[in-house]
């Protein structure tokens, strides 16, 4: 009888102590088989850029007996590299559907084997002469990041507690960090970035698919989804218990009651989220802060810092080691904004570094205008830049991961995922094929767009914003419902609320 109640205490004791470590544990799921995957293909595609442009001269030449012209040669590159983007806004704009239809667990399993199909067509495209088969894997490739961007954010931040909500979802900014770092280290010529071995570097995000593959079906479903679109009571309650550990959680659920009952389950879609009164200034905080992050500028100074190392004195053979350096730099911002979001708040770590990222960009336009005039200018510009990714990743590119979740109740967000998502790859090809054309006409000025753009979204953080620290979902409502409604009608709503 002894021995029996031992075991029956050493099982509770294990499992208080095990089940937490589940959340921590589907969070590093989540992340190798989700937003990894867009900040891989972000940096992989620029190592053997110069072995696939070869590899395309030579099967047309194969082929049809005749050498490319060396502008054809870029104009099927750039479409190799712009079908990545093409497929990702495809895939933001389906996420909502699929992440309702078949929930958030499904729709992130079934995104994988998309994943493995392109790799494998990566793969074999040596082996068939088919520089075409590049393309539909980076168009595949961009279908599974466009909807992990979206999914792995909706996902986790519906999985974590409010109290970790900010500290858990910050870790969609770290994988895509974590993600661009691995796609700089994989791609140095001593690993994978050789001539023999790129169609294996193109491939390697069949490793991360078949790990979550694998690993997530382990994990529940999201437990707002199980509650709030499924009415599971039941399966809410466990899926809180293996995430949270043991417990009622009723204060949770309660939220997520009062939540289903003051809004209702009906998902709405795009059409709802853009005319919807209710949802106005959610939209527009959506617009500035998440839809237009691109606008800040973090692809261009990337693009401009290659220049910048080599006028500093750095050979280019050894850019790629110092591209490392920014890698790690952004890994660290994100971690450190994992510590601050939950106890500075979200709107204090946005405005601050709006007006950081607005200051290194002047003084960044500053440094390269001068730089051919003093010898230590370039240095200059050097810190500027791991400046201006410490700032980009402590403050709009952590905190926007966030914002989406907290925002929306559970019947708009996934049109609001999706809408964010499509403007997100929408400014990502937009800025990729205008920018050299800006960086033409206006040279070192190239920056002021982003700069006024910083200055704007600090403007607006600083005096509209609502802070979302802590808060209910139902509190979050109703701190916008004071910018959405007049005071009388915020009463009513506030009356309405109260009789439910």
């Amino acid at each position: 009888m002894v021995s029996q109640r031992f075991l029956y205490h050493c099982d509770c004791f294990l499992c208080s102590q095990v089940l937490p470590l589940n959340l921590p544990l589907l969070t590093l799921v989540l992340g190798i088989g989700g937003t990894f995957q867009y900040g891989l293909h972000i940096s992989l595609i620029n190592s053997p850029s110069k072995y696939i442009q070869k590899f395309i001269d030579r099967t047309w030449e194969q082929r049809y007996g005749m050498i490319l012209h060396p502008d054809t040669i870029m104009l099927l590159w750039s479409i190799i590299v712009s079908a990545y983007s093409i497929g990702g806004l495809l895939g933001s704009l389906i996420v909502g559907y699929l992440s309702v239809t078949f929930g958030r667990k499904k729709t992130q399993l079934y995104n994988n084997l998309i994943a493995i199909l392109g790799a494998a067509l990566m793969c074999m495209s040596r082996a068939a002469q088919s520089f075409e088969m590049i393309m539909l894997g980076r168009f595949l490739y961009g279908i599974n990041a466009g909807v992990s961007l979206n999914l792995h954010t909706m996902y986790i931040g519906e999985c974590a507690p409010q109290s970790k909500r900010g500290m858990v979802t910050v870790t969609v900014s770290f994988a895509i960090a974590f993600g661009r770092l691995m796609g700089f280290v994989i791609g140095l010529r001593e690993l994978f970035g050789s001539e023999e071995w790129w169609p294996y570097l193109l491939a390697c995000s069949a490793v991360p698919a078949l790990i979550q593959l694998v690993t997530l079906p382990f994990f529940p479903e999201s437990p707002r989804y199980l509650l709030i679109d499924k009415g599971d009571k039941d399966g809410c309650l466990k899926a809180m218990q293996q995430l949270w550990g043991p417990g009622e959680h009723s204060v949770e659920m309660q939220n997520m009651l009062i939540e289903k009952e003051v809004v209702g389950e009906q998902i709405k879609g795009l059409k709802d989220l853009l005319v919807d009164r209710t949802v106005r200034w959610q939209m527009i905080t959506l617009l500035i802060i998440c839809g237009a992050i691109q606008l800040i500028g973090i692809n261009a100074v990337y693009f401009y810092a290659y220049d910048v190392f080599q006028n500093a004195g750095i050979p280019a053979s050894e850019a790629p080691y110092v591209s490392l350096g920014i890698g790690i730099t952004e890994i660290l911002t994100t971690v450190l904004c994992s510590f601050f979001i939950d106890r500075l708040g979200r709107k204090t770590l946005l405005w601050v570094n709006y007006v950081i990222l607005a200051l290194t960009l002047t003084l960044l336009t500053a440094t390269l205008t001068l730089q051919d005039v003093y010898s230590w200018m370039p240095y200059v510009s050097c810190m500027l830049i791991f400046i201006f990714t410490l700032s980009y990743g402590l403050g709009p590119g952590g905190v926007s991961c966030v914002l989406p979740t907290e925002l929306f109740v559970q019947s708009y967000r996934p049109a609001a995922y999706a809408i964010t998502g499509a403007l997100i790859w929408l400014g990502l090809f937009v800025i990729g094929l205008a920018f050299p054309f800006i960086e033409e006409a206006l040279g070192t000025f190239c920056f002021i767009v982003f700069l006024v753009y910083c200055i704007a979204a600090a403007i607006f953080t600083f005096c509209i914003l609502p802070e979302t620290k802590d808060r209910s979902m139902m509190e979050i409502l109703e701190s916008f419902n004071k910018l959405n409604f007049r005071a009388k009608e915020v009463k009513e709503e506030k009356l309405i609320c109260t009789r439910l």
